[in-house]
């Protein structure tokens, strides 16, 4: 017996796929269903994760529907795949609610966050739409160790609740410590950093028909490295604080303006981009649920650059102080939404890439 009607499905395509066998060229899914026989609920969460969504198995399937097997693959294993968000999550009372109200969740706290980052201000005796300028002109809307305590432990929680639920699905998909060795997870590196398995086979992802081609892997890439180029802004502008005493806001021309403008870049086109194509993709392919935190993430992703390159425009101006207020407030929301929603996507998978590279080097087969 499985948990879910979806895992009870992906189980039965499973079995009939592991008969037919056609379509294991087409991405490491397959490869790593044929070494199995039978499948628990952890080999078919570790399969869904492992699943990139190009979709050319369902154009290549001769069982697909509206044959009576109705063998759709991309859409059960997006379903498990987005079911194990919740069930995988820590604490897991919490993912429910944001998978049903995500993205209305999340504005509501980036401007409640806002708002109080103003009440602050407020309370203070400053004036809401005063220009600041000059180093230290951001510490003169909330100060820097208040700032620094409030969100460090937002990305405190994400971190815990990241880790506690990744420990969880390590070990369901038959993880160890001895599987995660120095080879493995080099070269589940190299595969998620190029997106190796959204090529559908070389082919490309299809996504709105059955032509495939490379676009989303482009947005996929935008939004992965915009999002690592923001992240090393604020860890270049870390040490720019603690270590040589250099106060925020920086000069346009300083690595972390450069840094964060350049992600921020990214962190629109990315997201934009992913967006459009989910709501362009072939209703075949998608599962038949709510998009929630999928949408939510996205678009959180997307007001974090927006804000932030609106702050780096008007830091000069009266609209510093409301800025920067909204700015960190979408932060904030992106921090405490992370772990139960889309962004936990890119680690599960990652995680199951690092599982499919260690099975497959102990079957003494090649990846490469």
């Amino acid at each position: 017996m499985h948990a879910t009607e979806a895992l009870a499905e992906a189980d039965r395509l499973m079995t009939l796929c592991n008969s037919c066998r056609y379509c294991e060229g087409v991405c490491a899914v397959f490869p790593a269903m044929e070494m199995r026989r039978s499948f628990g609920d952890g080999d078919l969460n570790y399969l869904a994760n492992l699943c990139h969504s190009c979709g050319a198995c369902y154009y290549d399937c001769q069982f697909s529907p509206p044959h009576e097997f109705n063998v759709n693959v991309p859409q059960v294993l997006e379903q498990v795949r987005a079911d194990s968000y919740a069930a995988y999550a820590w604490p897991g009372i919490l993912s429910g609610a944001f998978a049903r109200n995500g993205l209305v969740i999340s504005i509501v706290l980036a401007l409640s966050v806002a708002g109080f980052i103003l009440g602050f201000r407020a309370a203070a005796g400053a004036a809401f739409l005063s220009v600041e300028t000059g180093p230290g002109a951001f510490y003169r809307v909330m100060p820097h160790n208040t700032m620094a305590l409030l969100f460090g432990l937002a990305f405190l929680y994400a971190m815990v609740a990241l880790i506690m639920g990744v420990r969880k699905f390590w070990r369901d998909i038959g993880g160890t410590e001895d599987d995660l060795g120095s080879g493995s997870i080099w070269q589940a590196i190299k595969d998620a950093s190029r997106l190796r398995y959204l090529d559908g086979g070389s082919a490309g992802c299809v996504n709105e028909d059955e032509k495939g081609n490379d676009r989303r892997k482009h947005y996929h890439h935008a939004t992965f490295y915009g999002f690592m180029l923001c992240f090393a802004a604020t860890c270049v502008a870390t040490i720019y604080h603690y270590l040589f005493g250099r106060q925020a806001p920086y000069p346009w021309w300083d690595l972390p303006v450069v840094l964060g403008t350049l992600g921020g870049i990214g962190l629109i086109v990315g997201p934009v981009g992913l967006l459009a194509a989910k709501f362009r993709r072939d209703p075949d392919l998608m599962a038949r649920s709510n998009r929630g935190m999928d949408v939510a993430f996205l678009v959180m992703l997307f007001l974090t650059s927006v804000t932030g390159i609106l702050l780096l425009v008007l830091r000069a101006t009266p609209a510093l102080n409301p800025m920067l207020a909204l700015h960190l407030g979408v932060v904030f929301a992106l921090f405490v939404t992370m772990p139960y929603g889309k962004f936990v996507h890119g680690i599960y998978r990652f995680v199951a890439l690092v599982r499919y590279a260690q099975e497959i080097r102990s079957g003494k087969t090649s990846i490469e």
